[in-house]
Parts: structure tokens; C-alpha cells; sequence
């Protein structure tokens, strides 16, 4: 740190206060925008947020004529949930806040409010506003905010050093932008790829149900209460386990039977195809390497001998079929397909084994070089975020 740099703490820069309560009876569709800690983050990301909730303009008028009201310069930031996330108030705005979810930061004009703002990106501020934990989870209160400390330049210096960090955001934001959009390009190529395979059958393709191209099973849990039934024999699948690369490969350690668990659940063997066929993640599908049990929220099947079991795989994950699914889901509560209307829902191949592998060595070409694309763009991501930590670090360091 530069010698004409302070160490300060943030109360001794902001008067640190947080709003005064106002009851959900009071909220309304319309006036003046009331904001929660989920609006301060919209804010701190995209600059706007499509606000819901408001109260009125006599009780917003009550308020900042006793407590105050937001005004430029001041800081907002996340006390409870994702802590640290802050916005600077800008001249034209008017709003309202939910108290203790938002610390109010109050400026006393003497200090850049965007230097602070950026402060609080840095690993340096996340340190002291987790305690050190690392985890962005807890409270951030008053007291810890006015006890936050911060290396402060000059004014000037401070003005020079968001200047910089500006210009050198938006070109990371910018490139963040491009390799986001071409990560999402090479997953709807493959996806697009996918479906037209199957969107236009050959003259020698058939139609049948799932049921007719093998054993169709759903999942069952052992009692957990039964400890008996839980070991390492063979693993045992849920949800959460399936497709977790966006391949279709499935997590194989996270929980597992024993053989009497396994005895009273169900046997899944390798070279079957998993669907997830109720709540949020209904229509994900995994593609079992090797013999496995899963729960009763997803169904299998296992296709028989004359068929590239793989084939099965590609089919059930096209859009086509997914729309299949959810035409045929219950939408009580959570969208649920059981396993009579699931099995009976039909899909179109080649007749032939070897178009069928021919097919399936073509996808899995594609899939391969997709994934690499994938990664490419995933690790250009996280270069362009360990850069504006770098960024960050010599800029509070007195080295930018």
C-alpha cells in the first residue's frame, strides 16, 4: 500500500444504518418501488430491476421525512442471503427498502462512492464479511459493516482507480458476454443436431412404444430407517445424480446399497437409460455404465439385446420427446409422468442395428467435440473471473 493511503473503517466514512420496518400489510402494487435484498442484487448486476412491490407515496413520504431516504452516493448493500452485494444510488432514484435484509450505508460526501462499491467485490472486503469462512452465506449486520475496514487514497486517486477498473470491467463483461453466447451456441448446435436426426426418419425406421423395446422399471427407495439396506454393493441413484455433465453420465458415489438393500429395491442394469419423471429436472435423462438401483422418481428403461441401447439414450433426449413428456404430465402440484402413460409413449428408429450404431458413433463423435468446445469457453469464463479478482487486488493494493 502507498504511503499517502489510510486505513479506515467504513464507519468512520458512511453513517451505517439500515431502514425502519414496514409490515408486508403495508406493501402494494403500485408507488414508490420497496426493494429486498433479491432486488438490491438485480440491481448491482443488470443496473434495473423489473421491481414488484411498492408502498405508497404517503408512507414513503412519512419515512423520509423521519428516517430518510435514499440519496446519491449512498451505498445499499445485502445483509442476509448473498451478503456483500451492493449498489450505489444513482441521482434520480426513489425507492424504499426492506429494514435489517439491506444495511444503509449514508454518505457524508468525502469519499467515492463507486472506489467503495468496487471495494466490496474484492476478496479483501469478502474476507471480512464472511469472517474469513469463505461461504457467502449468514448476516451481514450494522455493526460489521461499520467495522469493515478499507485502504482509502486520495480522492483524486480514488476517482482515477474507478476510471480504470471501469474501462477494464466492461472490456471483461463484454468478453464474458461472447464466450457465454458461444457456450450456449455449441450446446444448441449439438441439441439442434440431435433432434433433426430425428425429426426426419428414413424409409426403413419404425414406430413403437418404450415398453416394446425392453424392460421397463421405476425406482424404489429401501427404508432409510433400515440401515441394513445401505452400503457401497451397488450405487443408488437420485435426481441429482443424473446428467451431471450434460452427457448423460451419471454420479456413482454419493450414496449406495448393500445387497439386501438392493434385494428389496430395484435392479438397473448397465445399458439402461434414466429418466427424471417428476418436479423441477422431470425429463433429464442419464445413460447407466453399469448396474445400478435408483428411487421412485425416476424411470428406466432397458432395452433389449437387438437394439443400440445407447440409441435410446439420444431419443429420449431430444425436445421432441421431452414435449412428449410434459404433454403427458400431471400439473396438480409438480409436473409427475407415472410409469403406465411414460411406457407407452412411442418413438421412431432405424429397423437396422447397424444404422442404429452408425447413428449412435455419429453423436457420439459430435457429443465428444461439443464438450470440448464447452470446455473451452467454461474455462475462458472462470480466466475472466480470476482476472477482475486479480484486477481487484492490485487495485486496492495500490498497484493499478
Amino acid at each position: 500500500m502507498k504511503t499517502d493511503w489510510q486505513t479506515k473503517k467504513l464507519g468512520d466514512l458512511y453513517d451505517i444504518t439500515s431502514s425502519k420496518r414496514v409490515f408486508k400489510s403495508d406493501w402494494k402494487k403500485s408507488g414508490v418501488p420497496f426493494y429486498r435484498a433479491r432486488e438490491i442484487v438485480k440491481l448491482a448486476k443488470q443496473g434495473y430491476v423489473d421491481n414488484e412491490l411498492f408502498i405508497s407515496e404517503e408512507m414513503y413520504k412519512k419515512y423520509s421525512e423521519k428516517y430518510g431516504s435514499p440519496q446519491e452516493g449512498d451505498i445499499m448493500v445485502t445483509g442476509v442471503g448473498t451478503l456483500g452485494i451492493c449498489y450505489v444510488v444513482r441521482k434520480n432514484d426513489k425507492f424504499y427498502f426492506k429494514d435489517g435484509n439491506i444495511i444503509w450505508l449514508k454518505t457524508k460526501g468525502n469519499i467515492d462512492s463507486q472506489f467503495v462499491e468496487y471495494a466490496f467485490d474484492s476478496d479483501i472486503f469478502k474476507k471480512q464479511i464472511n469472517d474469513g469462512k469463505g461461504a457467502t452465506v449468514g448476516t451481514y449486520t450494522i455493526i460489521k459493516a461499520k467495522n469493515t475496514i478499507i485502504s482509502l487514497p486520495p480522492i483524486s486517486e480514488q476517482k482515477r482507480i474507478v476510471k480504470k477498473l471501469d474501462e477494464v470491467f466492461e472490456n471483461v463483461t463484454k468478453a464474458k458476454e461472447n464466450a457465454e453466447k458461444n457456450l450456449q451456441n455449441s450446446k444448441e448446435l449439438f441439441e439442434s443436431y440431435l433432434q433433426s436426426v430425428f425429426a426426419n426418419p428414413g424409409k426403413d425406421w419404425e414406430e413403437k412404444k418404450i415398453k416394446e423395446i425392453g424392460i421397463i422399471q421405476t425406482g424404489l427407495t429401501p427404508k432409510t430407517a433400515i440401515k441394513k439396506y445401505y452400503g457401497n454393493f451397488v450405487p443408488f441413484i437420485t435426481p441429482a445424480d443424473i446428467d451431471i455433465s450434460g452427457d448423460g453420465s451419471i454420479r456413482y458415489d454419493s450414496k449406495g446399497l448393500s445387497e439386501e438393500g438392493l434385494e428389496v429395491g430395484r435392479k438397473i442394469e448397465k445399458d439402461s437409460v434414466l429418466m427424471v419423471c417428476i418436479g423441477a429436472t422431470i425429463g433429464k435423462v442419464g445413460f447407466a455404465t453399469q448396474v445400478i438401483s435408483c428411487n421412485q422418481q425416476i424411470n428406466t428403461l432397458t432395452p433389449s439385446d437387438e437394439y443400440d441401447a445407447k440409441l435410446f439414450y439420444y431419443i429420449l433426449s431430444t425436445k421432441s420427446f421431452f414435449n412428449k413428456v410434459i404433454k403427458e404430465s400431471s400439473q396438480a402440484t409438480l409436473p409427475i409422468i407415472n410409469k403406465g402413460k411414460w411406457e407407452n409413449l412411442s418413438v421412431r428408429f432405424p429397423k437396422s442395428l447397424s444404422e442404429q450404431k452408425a447413428i449412435v458413433k455419429k453423436l457420439n463423435a459430435l457429443s465428444v467435440e461439443t464438450k470440448k468446445l464447452e470446455k473451452i469457453y467454461e474455462q475462458k469464463l472462470a480466466d475472466l473471473e480470476e482476472l477482475k479478482k486479480s484486477v481487484l487486488k492490485r487495485a486496492f493494493a495500490g498497484e493499478l
